[in-house]
Formats: structure tokens, C-alpha cells, sequence
């Protein structure tokens, strides 16, 4: 006989998983680290660069849940990005190795309760949606034996010749008016135009990438394409939000990219904190939303490459 969980109970376990979500990740940021760059700096990982994917779907993995498994990849030192079940290890013909703890990551979505439909229907207002988490729990590859080849093979990353170039192809494809000049990166709602200074301004010129990817990020904002909220002025926690989503836009955008970048842009763990202690769920808003925005500059990625050298480059201008 299956027991059904009362609302009161679900409500509980809804609010503890945010929290264990948000106090795991106020304490990487306490500790001086930003989860969403860790992996490109810890000499015990020796998996590749790369988005989690879930090795038999192939589908990648979003939000909150790159965050949880880029930290297990990090933990435990796993050779790949590929996750799996299970019982997905089973349908592949393989098994989960015996005393294995696999890692939770979480399903969220929204839904309407037949009252709140009802009071809709009679005040003739819009149903309110109620967000929910649900865990369950995944195994890298690495944890499990009789896996077919191909899923437990390490890709290697793409040369290094192929990265900038897909950038900038990609940069261009957007539409947003992006202007090389100056000594600072930003992005201005108002005008929507993104900035960033030349390459050459940077230490290590491949930080270029995650700063052009970040503005980037922001554009995706604008009301002409996924409409966040940026109006937030500077020191507000709204702008510390926007920052937020920005920077794992970016991280995400260079992980499907394979662009390794060294810069931690970590001048903003002070905001952050105070906007993750106030909300439980700002983590897990931010991170969605991220995943959304990255989605959307990593769609006009080109198909062929084989023409990318041969293209125009980005329009330089000074500022």
C-alpha cells in the first residue's frame, strides 16, 4: 500500500533541501571558493573540462545540478562528466559497483494545486504555481563496471585552435552589439551594448573569454530576449543576484566550450552571501536561470566550423 507524504511533511522536505543546497554552498563561499569555478583550479580533478551529462540519455544536466555534480567530480576525483542511475546502469547491460554512495541532485519544477486553480477560476486572477524540488540519486560512471565502451571512454578536449574562434562566431550570431575598447567590462541595459576590453589587456589573454561570456551573460536579460529582471542598481541585492546568474552563465558557457579560464571573479562573495542567507532558494533561482541564459548564446553556436577562420572579425571599437 503506498503512503502518500502530507502536504505539511512535503513542505518540510522541500525547505530542507533548499537549505542544504544553500548552506553547502555559503560555506564553499566562506571559505574563499566560488563552486562554480572550482573545478578549473583543483589539481585533484582529473576529469575534463566539460557540462555534466547523463551518460544514457545524453542529455546535460542544468541549474543547481551542475554545481552538485562539478563539486562530486571534484570530491572524489572522477575521471569524466557522466552520470547515470541505477537502474540506467542496469538497462545498459553494467552495475553500480558494490559500496558505491552515489550523489543527490534534484528535479524542480512548478505546480498549480486544485485550490488555487479553483480560487483562479472564481476571482478570475492568474493560478499562483508552487515550486517543488525532488531528489534523487545519480553515479558517475567511474563508479560503476560492465558499462558499455563508449560510455565510459573520456573524450578528449578539442584543440585549443578551434576554441576562440567558435567564440567569436558565436558572439557574432548572437545579434548583440559587443564593442572591444576601453579598460573596463560591462554590459548597459539601457543601450544594450556589451563592452569588454581587447584581449591583449588581460594577464592571460584566455580570460577574455569568461569576461566576454559574462557580459554576455547579463545581455541575455535584455526584454527582447529572456526578460530578467536587471533593473538592480549597484550594491543592491538584485544586482548581486543578476552577478550571480552572469557568473555561472559564463562558467557554464565555458565548460560546453572546453575554455579554461584562471580569473575568479570573486569580488562579489560579500553580496552573495547576504542575498543566499536571506532566500533559501536564491541558489537554486540563480543557478536555472543561468542554465537558461547559457542555453540561449550557446544555441547560435555554428554547426560547421569549417568556415569560422575565414569570417570577419568582431567590430573593434574604442571607447
Amino acid at each position: 500500500m503506498s503512503r502518500k507524504i502530507a502536504p505539511a511533511r512535503a513542505g518540510q522536505d522541500r525547505t530542507s533541501l533548499y537549505d542544504e543546497i544553500t548552506g553547502k554552498t555559503i560555506a564553499e563561499l566562506e571559505a574563499g571558493r566560488v563552486p562554480w569555478v572550482q573545478p578549473w583550479g583543483t589539481a585533484a580533478a582529473k576529469a575534463p573540462l566539460a557540462m555534466p551529462r547523463n551518460a544514457a540519455t545524453g542529455r546535460p544536466y542544468s541549474g543547481i545540478n551542475v554545481l552538485i555534480l562539478w563539486g562530486a567530480v571534484i570530491e572524489h576525483s572522477f575521471p569524466g562528466q557522466s552520470w547515470l542511475t541505477f537502474r540506467q546502469a542496469l538497462a545498459l547491460g553494467g552495475n553500480v559497483r558494490k559500496g558505491e554512495r552515489g550523489t543527490t541532485v534534484v528535479y524542480a519544477d512548478r505546480f498549480v494545486p486544485e485550490d488555487e486553480k479553483r480560487r483562479a477560476r472564481e476571482t478570475g486572477e492568474d493560478a499562483q504555481a508552487i515550486p517543488f524540488l525532488k531528489r534523487f540519486t545519480v553515479f558517475n560512471a567511474a563508479q560503476c563496471e560492465n558499462l558499455p565502451e563508449d560510455i565510459t571512454i573520456v573524450a578528449p578536449p578539442p584543440p585549443p585552435g578551434l576554441i576562440e574562434p567558435k567564440v567569436e562566431a558565436l558572439i557574432r550570431a548572437t545579434g548583440i552589439d559587443f564593442r572591444i575598447g576601453g579598460n573596463q567590462a560591462f554590459y548597459v541595459p539601457a543601450l544594450d551594448y556589451v563592452q569588454v576590453p581587447p584581449p591583449q589587456a588581460y594577464f592571460e589573454p584566455i580570460n577574455w573569454h569568461r569576461s566576454a561570456l559574462h557580459e554576455m551573460g547579463h545581455a541575455t536579460g535584455h526584454s527582447s530576449r529572456l526578460g530578467r529582471d536587471i533593473t538592480g542598481s549597484f550594491g543592491t541585492k538584485k544586482y548581486a543576484f543578476e552577478e550571480l546568474v552572469a557568473e555561472m552563465s559564463a562558467a557554464f558557457c565555458c565548460a560546453s566550450l572546453s575554455i579554461v579560464p584562471t580569473v575568479r571573479h570573486a569580488d562579489y562573495i560579500g553580496s552573495w552571501l547576504e542575498v543566499l542567507r536571506e532566500d533559501n532558494r536564491a541558489i537554486v533561482r540563480a543557478a536555472s536561470q543561468a542554465s537558461k541564459a547559457a542555453d540561449w548564446l550557446l544555441g547560435f553556436l555554428p554547426a560547421d566550423e569549417a568556415g569560422l577562420q575565414a569570417e570577419p572579425s568582431i567590430g573593434r571599437r574604442a571607447a
